[in-house]
């Protein structure tokens, strides 16, 4: 391989193109981290910067782009026209093509009903956001406009409220940020996948956020919880309230909360009809679910299920058998379906280019700040116009003393271009004014036309004292916010299409659900990938697929029933049903458990124990050759809680974690070369989660645990050189010419 030719550079700091043509054809060596940060990351800071992640203003590039042709076209007022139309004409500020474009007007339509409040207002198909099959028409079918509420978002505009741009190619200016007069980056749904990082923005209702923004400008140190009761979605659903859970998530811009469906049972068509689902999902999954459980009998009270969605809106009709009794079937259907989601929420925003997850009231200060700037700038632009039209003023007055001085000036110039010098020179005014006096039309040389003009400088007067006064105190700048505000709740607020329950109603009927006790199989694997495959789907199996890299460190023979703990690098552990996961197979990588269980950010699975009556212990052996011994059963719990704290003694840095049903022995090796067996009768249990344990196997300075593992008798020669009766011990060095003291030196 030829040794990397480096590019001379030029004082102008341009490549030499010479080095680059000589060093052509040849396989270089050049470094991951170099091609990262030259190639990998400017594409990375596009897409955070420039795509998936909204601004405070509550978008995207793609959306202000949209919004802004559509402005420009006047789409505001008057009847709607093609959406082709507008495409051709957005394409001009978005080089992204035709379908992204549209896709995006889809999104922003009244017609698809994904926000609580659409900026497009619609005509013809646009497809529904709670449906996978029922696509949109193409754009030359479907026509648009600009809904009234997007008034709100070009208030101003044209007053210099916000910096403008040029477009891609330097032919147009379009706006950075729209000087939105309410927090809709709060109101309407936001998600986004960018390189490393994504966004997740769950709507509120309108009223409560305007109302929470005005208590917050008043008192910086409200509850926001308050105010802003819940996130209230589009499609309506019922929201399982947790006030703790709901706060964290005001507070961190970080958790989940789980919406649930909403059905009604018509008696004398025996049917249950569902109109409302999670935003989540959709129709078509819910009912290829239902289907699934139907078929492997998991339920048994449907004759026939379907979709009779129509203009009315959403439905999913259930047939009932006779005799079925509706809602202990629901309750079965909303644990095992989709009927009830769960919601992650990752409020990411950018904040002068730089994406930052921030809770709601961080959201809403950020906001108050970019809002009371847009104001600052819009009163300064009016306060420049009035002194500028004053200035001229004041010059058109001083021609009121001898209009007929003035018409013998002009008359009496031989050249036009001394027009105006000569005015100057005759009443004492400037050149501004002076070209103000000259372009007025001769049929308003009049005393009555200047007395009119004139009487405006009082008013003016006032006005600009007003506006100066207004950019001096930041109480008035607020108060013209707060007043927006609630202009803007008055005329757009809605009720609330989301219901809010209690979350303790979630567990209602869970003990009722049947428990399918059917053997499994399962893996899981070193990066956290988790596969529940029956026995006949594993007989017919090939190999099992695997990320890059990836191995299965734990092959598990268990049945439908059994409870899963994942341990975490976190010192936390999450329990789920093993019925909650999909059968899976052989050929795909199966599910990530980080993601599936809403793990906390750079949070790893590490270990997992399949249980059915919560005996055993868990082992947890420490680099400093600290054991810790825990009964399973004080992970159990009385209530279905998902997540447990304090699994394990976070004071020292974990080596391995073992389950054992009882008492067996235990190899340990040091990095110095010594190995000691224990049986873990000599180790205390404690039922305090996070002890430290005891001292097994001494450590010197800079030695540590480097494996421990199950040990059966027999497995090294002469093993009771390795047992010790006594506690902490040094443990023994094998041998010299046994096989472990060569695979120690190997």
């Amino acid at each position: 391989m030829a040794p990397r030719k480096k590019k001379e550079t030029k004082q102008t700091g341009k490549p030499n193109i010479n080095a680059y043509i000589s060093g052509a054809g040849l396989t270089v060596e050049q470094p991951i981290t170099e091609t990262l940060e030259t190639n990998y990351m400017p594409y990375a800071m596009s897409v955070i910067v420039s795509r998936a992640i909204p601004e405070i203003d509550g978008f995207k590039p793609s959306h202000r782009k949209l919004l802004y042709t559509m402005y420009n076209m006047g789409l505001l007022t008057g009847s709607t026209i093609k959406s082709a139309n507008i495409v051709g004409r957005t394409m001009q500020l978005n080089p992204h093509g035709d379908a992204a474009i549209y896709e995006t007007m889809v999104r922003l339509s009244e017609g698809y009903q994904a926000l609580l409040h659409p900026f497009v207002a619609s005509k013809g198909s646009f497809g529904k956001a709670y449906s996978r099959d029922m696509a949109y028409a193409a754009s030359r079918y479907t026509e648009a406009k600009l809904a009234p509420i997007a008034a709100e978002l070009f208030a101003d505009i044209d007053k210099d409220t916000v910096d403008f741009v040029d477009n891609y190619d330097a032919t147009m200016k379009e706006p950075t940020l729209f000087p939105v007069t309410f927090p809709s980056v709060l109101v309407n749904a936001n998600t986004g996948i960018a390189v490393g990082m994504a966004s997740s923005i769950c709507p509120f209702n309108l009223r409560e956020v305007c109302e929470t923004t005005i208590a917050y400008i008043k008192d910086n140190d409200i509850n926001v919880a308050d105010t802003l009761l819940a996130p209230d979605f589009p499609i309506g659903g019922q929201l399982l309230y947790n006030r703790d859970e709901m706060e964290k998530i005001y507070e961190t811009g970080r958790g989940s909360f789980k919406v649930r469906g909403v059905y009604t049972y018509d008696k004398s068509q025996n049917c249950i009809d569902i109109t409302e689902i999670p935003p989540t999902t959709t129709s078509e999954a819910i009912i290829e679910k239902v289907i699934e459980l139907v078929r492997l009998k998991k339920i048994t009270e449907i004759n026939d299920i379907r979709d009779e969605t129509d203009l009315g809106g959403l439905k999913i009709t259930i047939d009932l058998k006779r005799g079925a009794d509706p809602e202990k079937l629901m309750k079965k259907v909303i644990k095992m379906t989709p009927l009830e989601d769960s919601f992650s929420c990752n409020f990411n925003i950018l904040i002068a280019g730089s994406p930052r997850v921030m809770g709601v009231k961080e959201i809403i200060s950020e906001w108050v700040a970019f809002r009371e700037e847009c104001v600052r700038r819009r009163v300064y632009f009016s306060l420049t116009k009035a002194k500028e039209k004053l200035h001229r003023l004041k010059g058109l007055e001083k021609i009121l003393l001898d209009i007929d001085k003035a018409i013998k000036i002009v008359r009496e110039t031989d050249e036009e271009a001394q027009v105006v010098p000569n005015l100057m020179i005759g009443f004492g005014i400037d050149q501004i004014q002076a070209e103000y006096v000259a372009e007025i039309k001769l049929r308003h040389l009049n005393r009555e036309y200047i007395l009119k003009r004139t009487a405006d400088i009082e008013n003016l007067i006032k006005e600009i004292a007003d506006m100066e006064a207004i950019l001096n105190s930041r109480n008035r700048l607020l108060k013209i916010i707060i007043k927006e505000l609630e202009a803007v709740s008055e005329k757009y607020g809605m009720d609330r299409k989301t219901q809010i329950i209690g979350a303790s109603v979630e567990d209602d009927g869970e003990d009722e659900l049947p428990v399918d006790n059917s053997p499994v199989t399962l893996f899981f694997t070193k990066d956290g990938y988790f596969k529940k495959i029956t026995p006949l789907s594993l007989r017919m199996s090939g190999e099992q697929k695997l990320k890059e890299g990836d191995e299965i460190t734990q092959t598990v023979e268990s049945t439908n029933a059994a409870e899963l703990l994942f341990f975490t690098s976190k010192w936390q552990v999450y329990k789920v049903r093993t019925a909650d996961f999909a059968d899976s197979k052989a050929s795909v990588l199966g599910d990530y458990i980080p993601s599936k269980l809403d793990f906390e950010e750079a949070e790893n699975a590490i270990y997992m124990t399949e249980t059915h009556d919560y005996s055993g212990y868990m082992i947890f052996v420490f680099d400093n050759g600290r054991i810790s011994k825990v009964p399973l059963s004080s992970y159990q719990t009385k209530t279905n809680r998902k997540k447990l704290i304090k699994a394990y003694c976070e004071k020292f840095t974990l080596h391995t974690v073992l389950f054992i049903k009882e008492d067996t022995e235990l190899l340990l090796k040091s990095s110095n070369g010594r190995m000691l067996i224990v049986n873990t009768a000599q180790i205390p249990s404690k039922s305090t989660k996070d002890n430290g344990g005891i001292s097994v196997m001494t450590q010197k300075k800079g030695q540590r645990i480097s494996e421990a593992v199950l040990y059966t008798k027999g497995d090294l020669e002469g093993d009771h050189r390795y047992r010790t009766r006594n506690l902490p011990a040094a443990g023994s060095k094998p041998p010299v010419g046994t096989a472990e003291q060569a695979r120690l030196e190997i």
